[in-house]
């Protein structure tokens, strides 16, 4: 069975160089590709409102966007779709820089055949996919499956951005447990875990998928939800205390 093709957006400004890059995309083997090209950086940032994309190539001197610059705002707008920098041969130095800033890698244009773009892009990927792994697995609590203290700090910022942006209420839940340190002591570190567990297993009953739920200290929970209001709250409160009810 063939794997579907990749969607790959290409951000050059040059004709010919873009006309290149797609002949040795054909020339690869193994793998297809649907390409979306655009010559501008802004273009190619308001190509993420209407589709998503496998791997960006990126030349870094455009007409609206030269040097780091062009990598950083592309990573500020889709920051979890990896990066190949494409370079002419007298800025090999800010395609290197580029890598260290977050690229998956770089191709000098006129130096490349299409196994090496095509192996170069199957690469980045594999990279970006291992680099978002590490980086879910940081942000993760271990036992419950929910986001930790360090999750919970990335992810609730943005909630806080996105209730401003839109104007919408915010609601914040705190949860601390009672008896622990007895349940511990008396049935064991496993049914104090069982117990952690079950409680996260209620949070995510109650609160829907799109709401930052994670678990911030031993015994302690929080729950940030956006886009409610003064009824959504109180309806919220009623289901948090009747599923604690149910599992008691």
């Amino acid at each position: 069975m063939s794997e579907s093709p990749l969607n790959i957006l290409l951000v050059e400004d040059n004709p010919g160089d873009a006309r290149l890059i797609r002949e040795l995309l054909a020339e690869g083997s193994g793998t297809s590709f649907v390409i979306s090209e655009v010559n501008r950086l802004a273009h190619g940032l308001e190509q993420f409102a209407d589709q998503s994309f496998d791997l960006v190539l990126l030349d870094l001197s455009l007409p609206d966007s030269t040097g780091l610059d062009t990598l950083r705002r592309f990573q500020a707008t889709a920051p979890d779709v990896p990066v190949i920098v494409l370079t002419g041969l007298n800025d090999e130095g800010s395609a290197i820089q580029a890598v260290r800033d977050g690229a998956q890698d770089y191709l000098v244009k006129g130096q490349i055949d299409g196994q090496q773009i095509v192996r170069a892009i199957r690469y980045a990927r594999e990279r970006h996919r291992m680099v978002l792994q590490i980086r879910d697995l940081s942000l993760v609590d271990d036992l419950t499956g929910l986001h930790n203290r360090r999750g919970f700090a990335v992810l609730a910022r943005e909630v806080v951005k996105r209730a401003a942006r839109t104007g919408t209420g915010l609601v914040v839940t705190f949860v601390d447990l009672d008896g622990m340190k007895h349940i511990n002591d008396y049935f064991g570190h496993e049914a104090g875990d069982r117990a952690l567990i079950r409680t996260a297993e209620v949070l995510r009953s109650v609160f829907r998928e799109s709401d930052v739920i994670a678990r911030i200290g031993g015994d302690e929970f929080i729950a940030m939800a956006d886009g409610v209001d003064g009824t959504a709250v109180e309806l919220l409160r009623r289901r948090l205390t009747s599923a604690v009810e149910d599992h008691n």
